[in-house]
């Protein structure tokens, strides 16, 4: 299994790309989180120009309920879950067909 990037190559594979300095690259890369950040929590998406499109998707409450271990057939109940938001990320048709 491949490894994955680290947020330090990023900036460097960026940096080497762009003939930047890394510094410049990390503030950039910062900036982007933050804004990105800011935009979920105010319009609920935030969308990256030809890489991904984040949205905030509000999961409702949900009941305590019966149910069967599906592993060992005896009956069991399933905790109450409150309501919450979850951020998904949705790849652009760009990004799509680049893999």
């Amino acid at each position: 299994m491949a490894t994955q990037m680290t947020k330090s190559q990023l900036i460097e594979k960026i940096a080497e790309a762009n003939e930047l300095s890394k510094r410049d690259v990390k503030g950039v890369l910062e900036s982007l989180t933050t804004i990105g950040y800011k935009e979920l929590k105010k319009n609920g998406t935030f969308l990256v120009p030809g890489f991904a499109k984040f949205v905030v998707i509000k999961k409702p409450a949900t009941k305590a309920r019966k149910g069967t271990n599906p592993f060992t057939g005896e009956p069991m109940t399933f905790k109450a879950k409150p309501a919450r938001k979850i951020v998904r990320a949705r790849p652009v048709k760009a990004a799509k067909d680049a893999v």
